[in-house]
């Protein structure tokens, strides 16, 4: 359930095309349900403007492709992320339309919807940042959201990025992606005026420490107005990309 089909079902009570019986049968089911080893929650999407995401690292094949055929067939449309190649497989064989992208590592199915006006840069240091990126753009498509790739211009060859810095700040919100040192973000958020999401990666050699110095150089920016998510994040960042760019359409997610 979304705010569209809800309110959809309020104008019929109020047409008289549905009787107000028949819209408690459509509400009558919990907003969410218990499939396998999850609880999966059905109005996340009402009260957040995105709705829920199956997470398949951790989960057995079985379970994952439960929860996804569960979500994909209450809500219409599905999105998994870090999924490896075995579930993507068995996700395509079960629900019809499915797509998996290996090095994303995430699948979705069903037409995505109408997103909020404006559009995001999805900038990656290096070509190693690729699947985090990846990950990012995967869940920008499948909100509806407006979003241009720019590739490896990392700053060990500064000019790289300042070859694309005018056309990245042609973009609502500015998405980072870099591993190394994280340098990235500090340089993007010096150079434009828009909101800046530093997503740091697990790249990089011993003293990296798993995308630890990323994350540190990133919180560390000297440039005012970047954000940090996790290591590796790409799907959190999005969704945060894509909060920002509703409010800022006016779109509400929320009853409050």
């Amino acid at each position: 359930m979304n705010r569209d089909a809800l309110t959809r079902l309020l104008d019929a009570v109020a047409s008289g095309e549905t009787t107000v019986e028949t819209a408690l049968d459509s509400l009558r089911r919990l907003p969410f349900a218990d499939v396998a080893a999850a609880r999966v929650d059905h109005h996340r999407e009402l009260r957040t403007g995105f709705p829920e995401v199956v997470y398949a690292e951790g989960k057995s094949l079985d379970d994952t492709v439960a929860v996804t055929t569960e979500v994909f067939t209450r809500q219409g449309r599905v999105l998994v992320t870090r999924a490896d190649a075995e579930t993507g497989a068995a996700l395509e064989r079960a629900i019809d339309g499915l797509v998996y992208d290996g090095v994303s590592r995430t699948a979705r199915a069903g037409a995505a919807p109408s997103g909020p006006a404006g559009s995001v840069a999805v900038v990656s240091a290096g070509t190693s940042d690729e699947p985090v990126a990846a990950e990012a753009a995967e869940t920008l498509a499948f909100a509806g959201v407006e979003f241009a790739r720019y590739r490896d211009v990392g700053v060990a060859g500064l000019h790289r990025i300042l070859s694309e810095i005018d056309n990245v700040g042609r973009h609502q919100v500015v998405m980072v992606v870099a591993g190394m040192d994280g340098a990235l973000p500090s340089v993007v958020g010096g150079l434009i005026g828009r909101p800046v999401i530093a997503v740091p990666t697990s790249v990089g050699y011993g003293a990296s420490f798993g995308g630890l110095a990323a994350l540190l150089a990133a919180l560390n920016a000297c440039a005012p107005g970047v954000v940090v998510v996790n290591v590796d994040n790409g799907f959190g960042a999005a969704v945060a990309a894509q909060r920002i760019l509703a409010v800022g359409a006016g779109v509400s997610s929320s009853p409050n």
